[in-house]
């Protein structure tokens, strides 16, 4: 049974709410001498996930489940790439996240109401660590839609109470609603790589509508060198001479053609009057999905069942004009699009406001930014939809903004980041989304050594922020006692950022080594408050971590003066040490007062790029004290 797209959360005592697995789906029939354990096209995933196979024969029951195979990360989180790299990581964490049943000892559940389907799962089905019951809330459909948003899960799943299982049918009893904007689509072509890229430039995508194959725009983004030629090799084998679209596209550049037979998913901004998708990034190759099921060209096909009238939403909808202007910064033209769009609904922030905010302090946080790698954290449509990160430039920004190429071994490619060293990236870098901004530790010409050092005072959802700030005090304590000035500044966020000096003296893993030398003296001093513990699932639930692992190449933390894309749009700010004191939030400095906060302290964090520390000399007095 499968579901359809929905706009918003909603309660109603008639339904039931889930949460929506980002993996795989998968069917496992129980009801034979030999399991089978297969997708919705019918592939078998018995050898492919036999940790979850191995543990049919503890079920009790001869029965035909329905759920979905979900791989998690190191922190715990479902994360869909792991899932597909199973043949590389056999130690995977994974669970068979088991949500109806279709058919139990001898007889079909289909046509129960689903309630007594949950009910009757509840009871056959024998829970190990990697098969395990999907458990549902009652009528309170936006308060739940609220938690997983808080724990960055892709979404819910709303199912009607009584409604009966019905195979392969997209109805309104079932409904998935979603916090980022994804869709699938077809590929339909690629073309040539242009300059250094190498494999191909972008893949031509498309949707069927009313049976027929329509185009819905291109992506060039978010491939990596290894996934550019493994992709390309993959389309190479399809290509055909003819268009699949009966109206064929115009395209920038030649076109190589293939059966559309092959399914990617993207993540957009948002989809145009004409089904065009704005600003797509390439998310992965679904292999569980067949091209005849993607259909339609935006949300707004979305049906809506009768009954079913949302009592509220969880935020306002997001105002969009039409208007462009063009600004002139650094003799550079911008242009500005949207400025109207609502990006903190419950504050009623526009993109407008964010980009004045930052020309507001453009010259506090521009130094802080210079010739730094950034990594984008976007919002086009505001906090109110899941975000994006986005490292490599792409191909279409323009030609005056400054980049730089770094290599990546972890994706074995060239990285283009871009550089905000002006008000016109800046302004340019708001307008695509970006509400805060992540600069490198390092710059250029020198990206091999830190300019400074971070300490990261990441708290629990058990801790105050008075518990954050009790932290901080004592790592300045630890600092004053080897007489290193260090400086500390809101996250903006739950936490608090403690910077010092390094002036590029030293290369990453010194600098990593040295963070965690200090966290391990303030450890001591605070046991029963602080964790060095980084695993999630090992970390106590009640103690702050002391991130240290922020110092290296290419760890990224929200640049002071950033807005942060959280309600009440609170700015990362410097603070001095004597203002640290409890009772203070995170949220008293935000874009409504920072720049007259900034006017009045001036830039507090200044000394931060200024002359480094002797790291052995403190290391020495250490050794003395102790």
């Amino acid at each position: 049974m499968l579901a359809k797209l929905h706009d918003e959360p909603f309660d109603h005592k008639d339904w039931i709410f889930e949460i929506k697995w980002d993996g795989y789906r998968a069917v496992a029939d129980l009801s034979k001498d030999e399991p089978e354990f297969y997708s919705r096209n019918g592939i078998s995933f018995l050898s492919k996930f036999e940790k979850v196979a191995r543990d049919f024969s503890r079920q009790k029951h001869q029965m035909i489940l329905d759920g979905e195979i979900v791989a998690y990360d190191a922190k715990g989180r479902p994360n869909f790439q792991l899932l597909q790299q199973i043949g590389d990581h056999p130690d995977l964490a994974l669970v068979y996240q088991v949500f109806d049943l279709l058919w139990l000892n001898g007889h079909s559940t289909e046509n129960l109401p689903l309630v007594q389907r949950k009910e009757l799962l509840k009871e056959a089905l024998v829970e190990t660590d990697v098969i395990r019951y999907c458990d549902h809330v009652e009528e309170k459909g936006i308060s739940f839609y609220e938690e997983m948003h808080k724990l960055d899960l892709e979404g819910m799943i709303a199912k009607k109470s009584d409604s009966i299982y019905t195979e392969d049918h997209r109805s309104t009893d079932w409904l998935k609603v979603k916090f980022s904007q994804t869709d699938e689509t077809i590929i339909c072509g690629f073309t040539e790589p242009k300059g250094s890229r190498i494999g191909f430039g972008a893949l031509i995508l498309g949707k069927y509508v009313n049976d027929e194959l329509i185009y819905c725009g291109h992506t060039g983004t978010g491939f990596n060198r290894g996934s550019l030629l493994e992709i390309r090799e993959r389309l190479e084998a399809m290509a055909v001479k003819k268009s699949p679209f009966e109206k064929t596209p115009k395209t920038n550049s030649p076109v190589t053609w293939i059966r559309p037979e092959l399914v990617c998913e993207i993540k957009y901004s948002e989809i145009t009057n004409d089904g065009i998708f704005r600003h797509p990034v390439f998310v992965t190759i679904r292999e569980d999905k067949e091209p005849e099921e993607v259909q339609g060209t935006s949300r707004s096909v979305t049906e809506k069942p009768e009954d079913m009238k949302p009592k509220t939403t969880v935020a306002k909808k997001t105002r969009v004009s039409d208007e462009e202007t063009e600004i002139t910064l650094n003799r550079h033209k911008v242009k500005l699009t949207h400025q109207d769009k609502i990006y903190f609904p419950k504050d009623n922030l526009t993109k407008g406001d964010i980009i004045t905010y930052y020309q507001s302090v453009a010259d506090f946080i521009l130094p802080h930014l210079k010739n730094r790698p950034l990594s984008l954290n976007r919002f086009p449509n505001g906090i109110g939809k899941q975000g994006f990160y986005q490292k490599d430039a792409g191909e279409n920004i323009p030609e005056w903004i400054k980049t730089t190429k770094v290599f990546s071994e972890s994706t074995d490619e060239y990285i283009d980041y871009m550089l905000c060293n002006d008000k016109a990236t800046l302004a340019y870098l708001n307008n695509l989304g970006c509400i805060d901004m992540n600069p490198w530790n390092s710059a250029l010409p020198d990206l091999d050594h830190p300019d400074y050092l971070v300490l990261d005072l990441d708290p629990s959802k058990r801790n105050t922020f008075d518990d954050v700030i009790e932290t901080a005090l004592q790592v300045n304590e630890v600092l004053k006692s080897i007489k290193i000035q260090g400086y500390c500044k809101t996250s903006g966020s739950t936490g608090i950022h403690i910077y010092i000096p390094m002036d590029g003296k030293y290369d990453f893993d010194q600098v990593k080594d040295f963070a965690h030398i200090l966290m391990k003296q303030v450890h001591e001093k605070l046991p029963e408050l602080t964790t060095l513990e980084r695993s999630l699932q090992k970390r106590s639930h009640d103690k702050i971590y002391m991130d240290y692992l922020q110092n290296r190449q290419g760890q990224t933390l929200a640049s002071v003066y950033s807005i942060r894309p959280k309600e009440g749009a609170a700015v990362s700010m410097p603070l001095e040490w004597d203002e640290l004191k409890p009772g203070m939030k995170p949220t008293d400095f935000n874009i409504h007062n920072a720049l007259e906060r900034i006017k009045e302290k001036g830039d507090l964090f200044k000394p931060v790029l200024g002359k480094g520390i002797d790291m052995m000399a403190a290391l020495e007095l250490l050794q003395d004290i102790k």
